[in-house]
């Protein structure tokens, strides 16, 4: 499995990148009371950040509402996901538990204030690739809705759109039942290559700490 960025996308943002994570052999389960503890505590401290800062004070919100507008979606009606579970902590509707994996990653997508998207690899066809996504790229989401993804980024296998940076979809999420998955960083195009390895190497660390299993690592 190769991931590729649609052309368009570097014409209109240059230094656009993707950071991708493949775990193999991974055991999910109920998050360690370890990663629940952490993941309260930091909606915790955020929520008292956001007491005095706005959503732009942060600069991965900031960056990725910017390209939001640049991509042609309206960053008012559908918020990139790690603003949305910003605003989610501002009005104290904190995340609750789903599993060692879900948990995971909502806690780095919080702390690296971008949208995140995991997914089960043994329910992905063929290679990915990142486009700006049409009327013709929709489905159910893990919102319980179908969700039409017009001028929204979305992940694309060869049965069609499966994930985005908006919300993913119910057809290759992560269950206890996953043992091999794929990560994909929405990162800051403003984010070095090599400081974008480092970010990758830290998470897929913390990932495998807690879920087990190896993990390869690559940006795009």
């Amino acid at each position: 499995m190769k991931l590729t960025i649609d052309p368009q996308i570097k014409e209109t943002l240059s230094d656009f990148k993707i950071g991708v994570i493949h775990y193999n052999n991974i055991t999910v389960s109920d998050s360690p009371q370890m990663l629940k503890g952490r993941l309260q505590l930091f909606q915790e401290q955020l929520y008292f950040e956001l007491e005095d800062k706005e959503f732009t004070d942060f600069p991965g919100l900031l960056e990725w509402q910017l390209i939001w507008k640049a991509l042609g979606a309206d960053p008012s009606r559908y918020r990139p996901s790690a603003e949305a579970l910003y605003r989610r902590i501002k009005k104290q509707n904190y995340l609750s538990v789903v599993d060692s994996a879900v948990d995971m990653n909502s806690f780095l997508s919080l702390q690296y204030e971008i949208p995140l998207g995991l997914y089960d690899a043994d329910k992905v066809e063929g290679d990915i690739e990142i486009a700006v996504g049409t009327n013709a790229d929709r489905y159910e989401g893990l919102n319980n809705r179908i969700n039409t993804l017009t001028g929204i980024l979305v992940s694309k296998d060869a049965q069609g759109a499966f994930g985005s940076p908006y919300v993913d979809s119910k057809r290759t999420a992560v269950t206890e039942q996953t043992k091999n998955a794929v990560h994909i960083f929405y990162l800051r195009p403003s984010m070095a290559k090599d400081t974008a390895l480092q970010l990758l190497t830290a998470a897929s660390n913390m990932f495998t700490g807690i879920n087990g299993g190896d993990a390869e690592i690559y940006v795009v």
